[in-house]
């Protein structure tokens, strides 16, 4: 049986007077590392939160395979096979590393052998008796997906989790990413500012301004976009 996509088409997002996404469509495949970029405000954690159930949107349709995920909440969609991360890190910080994921994990009855294995794959076993507020930054990001994982999703959103890592830790993200895509098979989408891990890791890229799609392709194709350039990225912001 061929595994679903996750497909989001027409979505609007209205505040008020502020139409914060207008028309976006969107969808990433099993195995599939998805950008999605844009200047601050252009709608990236707007559509993310949508697609979590954290937001509702005012029009559009958003489906797993053939279920649809519209109106769900954050917890039904969770279980659905859709997890994520935050840009602000959330963890039990008095909780010890692998109890933060355990308790993640026995949302669906999993043990604490799920959780030790994910920790191994962040790289993180040696930390497992620490407490989570003890880690260093780039650490608390690694558990946070760590937690997500254990919700065993078809599809991982994550929300900047490059921000305020070093160039060496973002190169160890990158890794840990292709890793992960290559190891379980899911299907990533990736928010981020950060250009070089963007261009890096990720298959297709998808570009909102003003809460519209204004491109989507390779990376080498949004790279060379005029639109892109001009919008987000600027002549001096990404090599030829």
């Amino acid at each position: 049986m061929e595994e679903p996509r996750l497909v989001a088409s027409g979505i609007g997002v209205r505040f008020g007077g502020l139409q914060a996404l207008s028309g976006v469509d969107l969808d990433i495949g099993p195995g599939e590392i998805v950008g999605l970029i844009g200047s601050n405000g252009a709608g990236k954690s707007t559509l993310i939160n949508v697609l979590s159930g954290f937001q509702k949107p005012t029009q559009g349709s958003i489906r797993l395979g053939e279920r649809s995920l519209a109106g769900l909440s954050p917890d039904s969609i969770a279980r659905a096979g859709v997890s994520r991360t935050f840009q602000a890190v959330r963890l039990f910080r008095d909780l010890s590393v692998i109890d933060n994921v355990a308790a993640a994990a026995a949302v669906l009855g999993e043990t604490a052998a799920t959780a030790g294995r994910l920790l191994a794959m962040l790289g993180l076993s040696e930390f497992a008796g620490n407490a989570a507020g003890s880690l260093s930054y780039a650490h608390q990001r690694r558990l946070a997906i760590a937690r997500a994982l254990a919700l065993k999703p078809k599809f991982l959103l994550l929300d900047e989790p490059a921000a305020g890592l070093t160039p060496a830790e973002v190169e160890d993200i990158d890794r840990t990413l292709a890793s992960l895509r290559d190891e379980t098979g899911m299907g990533l989408l990736l928010v981020e500012h950060n250009m070089v891990l963007v261009m890096g890791v990720c298959e297709r890229l998808v570009v909102l301004d003003g809460g519209r799609v204004i491109a989507r392709g390779t990376p080498d194709e949004v790279r060379r976009d005029p639109a892109v350039r001009q919008a987000y990225l600027g002549e001096a912001g990404i090599a030829a």
